[in-house]
C-alpha cells in the first residue's frame, strides 16, 4: 500500500510540472520579401539592405511584437508583418513633424489589408512608447538624427540619454533592439549628423550603454569600403550605397 501511495504521488508531481514553453519560431522573412503585393518603390530598396538577411541576424521571430521606428515608409512594416505572422504585432511609431495625410492614408490602406500592424505618432523629441511591451525594435538609418535640430522641420535639440530613456523602457526584459546607421568619422557628432547625416559607430555603442542595453552581436551586411565616409549620405555618387554598421543590442533580463 505504501508503495502504491509513493508511486501516486510521483505521478501527481510529474503531472503537475507545466510543460517547458515551445520556443519561438524564426520569421520566414525571405517569403515575406518575397511575397507579390509589397510597394514597388520599396521592393526597389532590397537590394541595398537586404532584410532577409538583416533580420535573421537581429533574431525576429514569429508572434513578436516589434515596435518599427520611423517606419511611416511601410517599408520594415511590409515584411515585418507577414513575417511575425498573425499572433505577433508590428507597431510604427513616427515622429509627428514627419506625419502628415498622405502618410495615413496610406497606412490605412495598408492596415485594411494587414491588421496586425498598428500606427502611432508623438514629436520626434518624446517618443510616447507603452512601457514594457516589445519584444523586438528595429531602428533603421534614423538614430543619428537624435543630434540634429531643424528649424524648418521643426525639430528640436534633443538629449540622447534623454531619448534613449524611453526606448529602455518601452522593451521588455531580453527585448531585442537592432540598430543600422550610416557610418561617420570621429568629431563633433552634432557638427557631422548636421553636415552629413552620418555618425561614429563608437558613438552610438556608448549611447546604448550607457542606457542600460548590452550589445549581442554585428554584422558586416552592410560594409561598404568604397564609402570614404566624406560624403552626405544624399549625395548621389553615395545614396543607398553608404558604409553602414549593423548592431543587435538587448535590454538585459
Amino acid at each position: 500500500m505504501r508503495g502504491l501511495i509513493q508511486a501516486a504521488a510521483i505521478a501527481l508531481l510529474v503531472t503537475s510540472v507545466p510543460a517547458a514553453a515551445k520556443p519561438a519560431a524564426p520569421a520566414d522573412v525571405a517569403a515575406a520579401v518575397a511575397a507579390p503585393g509589397r510597394t514597388p518603390a520599396n521592393v526597389e530598396l532590397d537590394a541595398g539592405r537586404k532584410p532577409a538577411e538583416l533580420l535573421k541576424f537581429l533574431g525576429l521571430k514569429e508572434g513578436m511584437r516589434v515596435i518599427d521606428m520611423f517606419g511611416g515608409n511601410l517599408y520594415w512594416a511590409e515584411i515585418m508583418a507577414p513575417a511575425v505572422g498573425p499572433k505577433g504585432q508590428v507597431t510604427i511609431w513616427n515622429p509627428t513633424q514627419f506625419t502628415n495625410a498622405k502618410r495615413l492614408a496610406a497606412f490605412a490602406a495598408f492596415n485594411a489589408k494587414t491588421p496586425n500592424v498598428w500606427f502611432i505618432s508623438s514629436p520626434f523629441e518624446a517618443p510616447d512608447l507603452s512601457p514594457g511591451r516589445y519584444d523586438f525594435m528595429l531602428m533603421n538609418l534614423d538614430y543619428h538624427d537624435v543630434y540634429w535640430q531643424s528649424t524648418e522641420r521643426k525639430i528640436s535639440r534633443m538629449e540622447p540619454d534623454v531619448w534613449l530613456k524611453a526606448l529602455y523602457s518601452a522593451m521588455k526584459p531580453g527585448g531585442v533592439v537592432g540598430i543600422i546607421d550610416h557610418v561617420g568619422p570621429a568629431g563633433d557628432t552634432r557638427a557631422i549628423v548636421e553636415k552629413l547625416h552620418r555618425i561614429d559607430p563608437a558613438v552610438v555603442l556608448a549611447d546604448f550603454k550607457r542606457a542600460g542595453f548590452v550589445l549581442t552581436g554585428k554584422s558586416k551586411l552592410l560594409r561598404n569600403p568604397a564609402d570614404d565616409h566624406s560624403l552626405l549620405v544624399f549625395d548621389p555618387k553615395i545614396r543607398g550605397k553608404t558604409d553602414r554598421f549593423i548592431y543587435r543590442f538587448k535590454r538585459p533580463r
